[in-house]
């Protein structure tokens, strides 16, 4: 037990000097023991490289998710910047003709102004052509009449031009929103894939090239590093599938980017639609769009040409090919490649 009485013969204290050498060696000594090894995250980092590639998979899947969310908000920035642009030529056709009814009224009372200071019984005692001055009156009275439909008519046109006013309004502060909402989806999606990064760069190159193999399960390398295409295809069921599928074999090898359809770089439904309309045909821009752009068939009975959506939330798509494969723009830092289709949970297959 320790006692808290001072001896009956003290030792001499530690001079200040020593004192700050006791003390700088217990700071280092709490300093070493909390160390934190370089590149590691505090309180919940990835343990080993397993677990930083699944960690790698969720964020792809995250940022693939919002990618089409931004997708979707590009696709309605542009419909809506061209329901504007009609509006503003609307209104501006509409100033238009109230300008110029304006002009034909005023015109008309100024003729009449010029033409009703004199009492018409009097004028045409007056006049020395009555006959004339009788058929200036009625053509002066048709005038009037017009006058008044006209004055209808440019009322119309200013209530109209009111209302294409109103809508643009609305279409300026809609347009408005959704750039704002395209900006925070970007900003989603650039931190997904800014996380993903830091995940990967701490793995070794041995281990990335392992991530890799385990992706491209069922790989089939060709030439120039992309795969061969899968043998004993079926005939496509129709020309525009068999069109598309070979706008997107042509793709292949073509690098991953979001937010791009084509043609030099694609992200997943970038690349179907970028495919299909190079065989005539529009279908839409998010992956969940073409999930309802065709007719749904089982994937037992999916033929090349066919659209595949993977995942319940429809976030990523590919194309069939036959024979069990797809062609597809994976995830970044990926090319577009065949793949199995059942790479991912299958939610539905469509055909255009």
């Amino acid at each position: 037990m320790v006692s808290h009485r001072s001896p009956r013969h003290s030792q001499p204290l530690p001079t200040r000097g020593a004192r700050l050498t006791v003390l700088s060696a217990a700071a280092a000594a709490a300093a070493a023991l909390g160390t934190v090894p370089a590149g590691a995250e505090p309180g919940g980092g990835p343990t080993d490289s397993g677990e930083a590639s699944a960690r790698v998979d969720r964020l792809y899947e995250e940022a693939e998710r919002a990618t089409e969310k931004y997708n979707a908000a590009a696709e309605r920035v542009t419909a809506l910047r061209k329901h504007v642009e009609r509006a503003q030529d609307r209104a501006a056709r509409g100033q238009a003709e109230v300008n110029r009814m304006r002009d034909s009224l005023a015109s008309v009372a100024g003729t009449q102004y010029r033409t009703a200071g004199l009492d018409p019984t009097l004028a045409l005692l007056l006049s020395t052509e009555p006959d004339a001055y009788l058929a200036r009156a009625a053509a002066l009275d048709l005038a009037g009449s017009r006058a008044t439909g006209r004055l209808h008519e440019l009322q119309r046109a200013q209530r109209a031009l009111r209302q294409h006013r109103t809508e643009t309004a609305g279409k300026l502060q809609e347009l408005e929103k959704q750039r704002r909402e395209l900006s925070r989806h970007k900003r989603t999606v650039q931190s997904k894939l800014s996380a993903a990064r830091r995940l990967l760069n701490r793995l070794t190159p041995e281990e990335r090239a392992d991530r890799d193999r385990a992706s491209r399960s069922g790989e089939r390398p060709g030439q120039d590093g992309q795969q061969a295409a899968p043998t004993g295809l079926p005939v496509p069921a129709s020309g525009r599938a068999g069109g598309a599928l070979s706008a997107a074999q042509r793709a292949l090898g073509s690098p991953y980017a979001w937010g791009q359809a084509g043609p030099s770089a694609f992200d997943c439904a970038g690349l179907t639609q970028w495919a299909y309309r190079q065989a005539g045909v529009s279908i839409p821009r998010t992956s969940q769009g073409q999930a309802h752009a065709g007719r749904r068939v089982p994937l037992s009975q999916a033929q090349p040409g066919d659209l595949v959506i993977y995942r319940a939330d429809a976030s990523h798509v590919a194309m069939y090919a036959g024979n069990g494969q797809v062609i597809h723009s994976p995830y970044p830092g990926a090319k577009v490649r065949y793949d199995p289709v059942n790479m991912m949970p299958v939610s539905a297959v469509t055909r255009p």
